[in-house]
C-alpha cells in the first residue's frame, strides 16, 4: 500500500512542476494564464509521449513532434509558438527540479516535460 501511495505522490508533484513549467512558458509566449489548462497539456503531452516514445529508432523525434502538437492543439500561435513554449517550459522545468531536488534530495522528474 505504501508503495502505491508514494507513487501517486510523486505523479502529483511531478505533474504540477510539469504544469508550472508549462504555465510560466505560455504566459510569457502567447499571454496565457490558466495552470488548469497547463496542467491538463502536461497530462495530454505526457500520455502523447507515452504512446508514441517506443516506436525503435525514430520514437523519440516522433514523440516530440506529438508533445509539440498537444502544445499546439491546447494553445494559440502556432507550431512556432509551440515549440517555444515546449523549450521553454523544458528549461522552466530543468531550472524547478535542480533546485528542488538539491535543495530536498526528492530525485523527482517533471510528468508532461519531456527529458526532465
Amino acid at each position: 500500500m505504501v508503495p502505491i501511495i508514494g507513487g501517486l505522490v510523486s505523479f502529483v508533484i511531478a505533474l504540477l512542476i510539469g504544469g508550472v513549467a508549462i504555465s510560466l512558458s505560455a504566459r510569457v509566449i502567447v499571454d496565457v494564464d490558466d495552470y488548469g489548462h497547463a496542467i491538463m497539456t502536461a497530462f495530454l503531452g505526457a500520455v502523447g509521449w507515452a504512446l508514441t516514445s517506443w516506436v525503435p529508432l525514430i520514437g523519440p523525434l516522433i514523440a516530440l513532434v506529438v508533445w509539440i502538437g498537444v502544445i499546439n492543439w491546447r494553445y494559440p500561435g502556432g507550431w512556432m509558438n509551440a515549440g517555444a513554449i515546449g523549450f521553454i517550459a523544458w528549461l522552466a522545468a530543468s531550472v524547478i527540479l535542480f533546485i528542488t531536488n538539491s535543495l530536498f534530495s526528492l530525485g523527482i522528474g517533471a510528468f508532461g516535460i519531456p527529458g526532465v
